[in-house]
C-alpha cells in the first residue's frame, strides 16, 4: 500500500467487487484458481516473465516463466485426466518444496480436482488419517517419500494412483506410475475445468487439541480475498521479488506462496532448504528479494543468531516486511528495526479463514506487539466468553471473533459438520483466541482460548509473559503455561530455551525471574522456570503449548502429527 493511501481510504467505499473486477470474474462465469494463476497471466503478456526462481539446499537452481507454469499446470491437469481421475476427486501433493509441488498444485485445480497438500515429514500414521478421511484418489510423492505410502497403501482402497515424480526406471511397485514433469510432452492447450466460486478447490487439514484432524475445505472464490490482501496487505507491485518461507502443507505457503502472488503475476523465491541464517540472508541477497514474509519462529531464531550475521550481507533490496503463524512479539518489531531498518508487519489469521483477516497495513503506525486492525471488509470484534455479545469497553478481554461471509473462509470441515457448526455462536465465527481492542482499534492477541491461565480466578494470557522473557539476553525462545496448584487453582510455568553461549542453572533462574518481576504483574509472574533445548513446535512453527500443559496435568496431548520434531 502506498504511503499516499490510508488504512481510512481503503475501508471508505470497500467491497469485495474491487478484487472480482480486477480478476475479471463475473458472477455466475467460471473461477478456477489454476487458470487465474497462469493462463490469465499469460494473457497480459507477461508470459515471459519468471514466476519461479528455485533453489534446494544443494544450490541446485530452476526457473520457469509464467508460459512454463501454464503448460506445465496444463501437462499435470492432463495426466490426471488420462489416469481417470475426475474432478471432485482428492489429489494429494506429498512432496518437499520441489517445483512440482507448486506447478502441480494449479494443474490439480485445472483439471477440477481438490488438491490436498500435506506436510512431506509426515510420518505414515499421520499420512494414513488425512488420506482416508479425504478418501483420497491419487497422491503425487517422491522416491524418498514412497516407502511410507508403501506402507499404508493396503488400508487405503480409494487410493488408486501414487504417481512418484523421480521414479527410477523398472522400480515401481503396485498402483505407483511415473511422472517426469520436465520430460513429459508439454500440453500447450487445456480445457480448463469450469469450476465455479462454490466449487471446491483446497483440502487443507489442521491438527486438534483433541480428536482427528480437521479437513478444513475451501472454494475457488478464495483467489478473491487471497488476490486483494497479497496486493494491499503483503505490498505486493509488479516488479517485486518476493519470498514466502512456509511450506504449501500450511494454509500460508498455498493461500500466500501460491495462490497470492501468482494471482497477482509476481515473482516469487522458493528455497528448499531447512533453516540457516546465514544461507538466509544469502538467498535475499542473491535474488534481490524485495517482499519477504515468513514466521514469528524463524524470525526469533534470527534475533538469536544477531544482528552482525544479517549486516554481512546486502539485504538492501528488502522494502517491505511481514510475519504469520503466530503473534509477532514487541521485540521481534523492535529487533527488525535494527536489523534491516524496518519492522515485520504482523498479520493475523487461519486455515479456517484462508486469506489476512486482522493486520499491520504498509504505511500504518506499526505498535510493537499488536495484531493491527481488521482487513477492510473483514468485521472483526472481541466477544464476552460467557453471552458472546461484543465487548463493550476498550481493554477488555474476550475471544476474538469475525462476521461470517468473507470470500476465503472455509466452507466446511470435511464430513464434520458437527465441529464445522460448532465454530460459530450469536452470528460470529470464532476463532479461538483471545484479545482486546484498544481505543484506535488494534487488537492485541492474549492468548489460545485453551491456552489462557486462570490463576486465582484471574486470566492471564501466555503471549505477554514470552514476550517479557524474551526480552532477557540469554532467553531464545519461551512458552508459558498453566501448571495445577491447590491454591490458586493454576500458576504460570515458563520453559526457556537458551541462546548459545548461556547455562540454564539456578542462577540463571534466579536472575530472569527477577528481571521479568520488574515487567509483569504478580499474577502473571511465573512460578517456576524449566530450562530445554527446544520447543514443541508444529511443522508451520507454532509453538504448541498444549503439549506441555498437557504434560503438568498429566493429560492426552491429542494429536501430534503435526509436531516438527516427532
Amino acid at each position: 500500500m502506498s504511503k499516499s493511501v490510508t488504512y481510512e481510504d481503503r475501508l471508505r467505499g470497500f467491497d469485495w467487487s474491487i478484487a472480482e473486477r480486477e480478476l475479471e470474474f463475473r458472477e455466475g462465469e467460471p473461477l478456477n484458481i489454476g487458470w487465474h494463476c497462469s493462463d490469465r497471466i499469460c494473457r497480459q503478456g507477461k508470459g515471459d516473465k519468471p514466476a519461479l526462481l528455485w533453489e534446494d539446499h544443494r544450490g541446485a537452481e530452476k526457473r520457469f516463466t509464467f508460459d512454463d507454469v501454464r503448460q506445465l499446470s496444463n501437462t499435470v491437469a492432463a495426466f490426471l485426466q488420462r489416469l481417470g481421475v475426475r474432478p471432485g476427486e482428492r489429489v494429494c501433493l506429498f512432496m518437499d518444496k520441489i517445483p512440482e509441488l507448486y506447478i502441480g498444485f494449479l494443474g490439480v485445480l485445472k483439471m477440477g480436482g481438490i488438491v490436498q497438500p500435506l506436510f512431506s515429514a509426515f510420518g505414515e500414521d499421520a499420512l494414513l488419517t488425512r488420506l482416508e478421511n479425504a478418501q483420497t484418489t491419487a497422491i503425487f510423492t517422491q522416491r524418498k517419500h514412497a516407502l511410507k505410502v508403501r506402507k499404508i497403501l493396503d488400508k487405503l482402497p480409494s487410493l488408486k494412483h501414487v504417481v512418484i515424480v523421480d521414479a527410477e526406471p523398472g522400480k515401481l511397485q503396485q498402483r505407483e506410475v511415473a511422472f517426469d514433469l520436465e520430460r513429459e510432452t508439454r500440453v500447450d492447450q487445456f480445457a480448463v475445468h469450469a469450476t465455479l466460486r462454490e466449487t471446491p478447490s483446497v483440502l487443507h487439514y489442521t491438527s486438534g487439541t483433541t480428536g482427528m484432524p480437521k479437513g478444513a475445505q475451501h472454494v475457488h472464490y478464495s483467489i478473491v480475498g487471497q488476490y486483494l490482501t497479497s496486493k494491499w496487505v503483503l505490498d505486493l507491485r509488479d516488479d517485486d521479488i518476493y519470498w514466502c518461507t512456509a511450506d504449501p502443507g500450511w494454509v500460508t505457503g498455498t493461500s500466500y506462496g501460491i495462490i497470492g502472488p501468482w494471482s497477482l503475476g509476481i515473482t516469487q523465491c522458493v528455497l528448499d532448504a531447512g533453516y540457516s541464517s546465514e544461507r538466509w540472508y544469502a538467498f535475499i541477497q542473491k535474488h534481490r528479494v524485495t517482499v519477504w514474509y515468513s514466521a514469528p519462529t524463524a524470525i526469533r531464531l534470527l534475533m538469536r543468531d544477531g544482528t552482525d550475521v544479517a549486516r554481512r550481507h546486502d539485504l538492501s533490496s528488502l522494502r517491505h516486511l511481514a510475519s504469520v503463524g503466530e503473534p509477532l512479539n514487541a521485540e521481534a518489531v523492535i529487533w527488525s528495526e535494527e536489523a534491516f531498518g524496518m519492522p515485520f508487519h504482523d498479520t493475523f489469521w487461519q486455515t479456517e479463514t484462508g486469506c489476512i483477516v486482522i493486520t499491520n497495513f504498509p504505511g500504518m503506525k506499526v505498535k510493537p506487539g499488536s495484531m493491527g486492525r481488521p482487513f477492510p471488509g473483514i468485521e472483526a470484534t472481541v466477544l464476552d466468553p460467557r453471552t458472546y455479545e461484543p465487548c463493550a469497553s476498550a481493554g477488555r478481554v474476550g475471544l476474538i471473533a469475525l462476521r461470517p461471509g468473507w470470500p476465503s473462509m472455509i466452507r466446511a470441515y470435511w464430513n464434520n459438520q458437527t465441529v464445522y457448526d460448532s465454530k460459530f455462536r450469536n452470528g460470529w465465527y470464532l476463532c479461538g483466541d483471545r484479545a482486546s481492542i484498544d481505543q484506535e482499534g488494534y487488537f492485541w492477541f492474549v492468548g489460545r482460548d485453551d491456552d489462557v491461565i486462570n490463576t486465582g480466578g484471574h486470566l492471564v494470557g501466555p503471549f505477554e509473559i514470552e514476550s517479557a522473557l524474551l526480552e532477557h539476553p540469554a532467553v531464545a525462545e519461551s512458552a508459558a503455561v498453566a501448571k495445577p496448584d491447590p491454591v490458586n487453582m493454576e500458576v504460570v510455568k515458563a520453559f526457556v530455551a537458551l541462546k548459545p553461549g548461556h547455562r540454564g542453572d539456578d542462577d540463571l533462574e534466579l536472575e530472569i525471574m527477577n528481571f521479568i518481576r520488574k515487567k509483569l504483574s504478580p499474577l502473571a509472574m511465573p512460578q517456576e522456570i524449566e530450562f530445554v533445548d527446544s520447543l514443541p513446535k508444529t511443522r508451520s512453527g507454532k509453538i504448541m503449548r498444549r503439549v506441555l500443559r498437557a504434560r503438568e496435568f498429566n493429560e492426552p496431548v491429542g494429536d501430534l502429527s503435526t509436531l516438527m520434531n516427532d
